[in-house]
């Protein structure tokens, strides 16, 4: 168990420096410019930017009700946060609309012309993350939905228009937290008493690597690849193991962290294996950590409750059905005991648009969004 200010392994000058340029770049991103920077935005990923596929799963991870959306225009729409995800503010700053969720059986060929959501509550890298929750869509089954969506485009494009098309939409992958929570760091599963922290690690980073090539054969060119947060950070981590909320779990932060060296050594092997895509690394645990460390500079108060939830610290148990949660909801880092508040993914979205390394590397989506492939 580690104070949270020494989590991450840094002295304390570079520690400075770092965020000093990510609150810097946070302010230039609010003056972004709204105008259109890549033709479609398409999202495999799990609850964190679920924005409604899991309403039509027989699941059991759903956040189709009130208070989940509490905040957002549309009320609860499967989105498992108070209001937006950073998925929607990043189609706020890349010039897109808000996407449609892949599962709707009301989503038409016009609906899909900017982008499609596929990601899945519960959803992992490997097929057998999450199985405990019921119906979830897996990686490679987000994989195969994407080219479902191909084959409905191809009725509007030439084969060279659907190329191009592609090769400048932007793909972006948030996966892997169920690979630990609901598979490694569960005691209902065995992987842990069968493998290493860095067996599994390798394990999980080949499994990706299949579905990234998979996305890049059907035509894919640009990728923002996000790591695993600090998931021992979590209300229902700390709740758990007892600590307070300066303090996370160091264990579940150290393996998520062996999965995202690994993914970050991905990045810069495939920008050299694949000279004709554009991939880009997304430290989501450096970013969180940051503003885990510095709460008041982004209007946070509480980290360790959750707003909204059962139990101690409302973090033994997610939301229930029209529960109250709490009101100054802009002041706490977590949703319920797994999520972040709509203030913390408005701050992910803009260090992954216009963040510096090491929160991005080798660039962020606005540096991206300029290049050619």
């Amino acid at each position: 168990m580690e104070n949270i200010y020494f989590v991450m392994r840094r002295a304390k000058t570079s520690k400075i420096i770092n965020f000093v340029v990510l609150f810097y770049a946070l302010i230039h991103a609010r003056l972004a410019s709204s105008a259109q920077q890549f033709t479609a935005m398409y999202v495999f990923g799990d609850s964190l930017v679920d924005n409604g596929n899991n309403n039509y799963l027989d699941a059991q991870a759903k956040a189709n009700f009130l208070p989940y959306g509490i905040d957002f225009y549309l009320g609860p729409t499967g989105r498992f946060t108070n209001g937006k995800t950073i998925i929607d503010f990043l189609s706020e700053l890349l010039g897109l609309p808000y996407l449609p969720a892949f599962a709707n059986p009301l989503l038409t060929d016009r609906d899909i012309m900017y982008g499609v959501n596929y990601a899945s509550a519960a959803g992992g890298i490997l097929e057998e993350s999450g199985q405990g929750l019921g119906e979830r869509f897996s990686f490679s089954k987000q994989v195969e939905s994407f080219g479902i969506t191909k084959r409905q485009l191809q009725n509007h494009m030439s084969e060279t228009e659907l190329q191009q098309y592609l090769s400048n939409a932007i793909a972006v992958v948030i996966l892997g937290s169920n690979d630990y929570v609901n598979n490694y760091l569960n005691p209902s599963y065995r992987s842990r008493s069968k493998f290493k922290p860095e067996q599994y690690a390798d394990i999980v980073i080949n499994q990706y690597t299949k579905q990234i090539q998979a996305l890049h054969d059907q035509g894919l060119r640009r990728f923002l690849l996000a790591g695993v947060g600090p998931i021992g950070c979590t209300p229902s981590q700390k709740t758990a193991a007892r600590l307070p909320a300066d303090k996370c779990v160091t264990f579940s932060n150290d393996v998520v962290q062996l999965f995202n060296t690994k993914l970050r050594t991905l990045v810069d092997q495939l920008n050299v294996t694949h000279p004709n895509a554009i991939f880009a690394f997304g430290d989501t645990f450096q970013a969180l950590m940051d503003i885990l460390t510095h709460p008041s500079t982004f209007g946070l108060a509480e980290l360790g409750k959750a707003c909204c939830g059962v139990g101690r610290n409302n973090a033994e148990k997610m939301c229930l059905p029209l529960s109250i949660p709490c009101l100054n909801r802009d002041q706490y880092a977590f949703w319920d005991a797994f999520h972040p508040t709509q203030v913390v993914h408005r701050q992910l979205a803009l260090v992954a648009y216009n963040g510096p390394r090491p929160y991005t590397h080798p660039f962020n989506l606005k540096q991206m969004a300029l290049l050619q492939v």
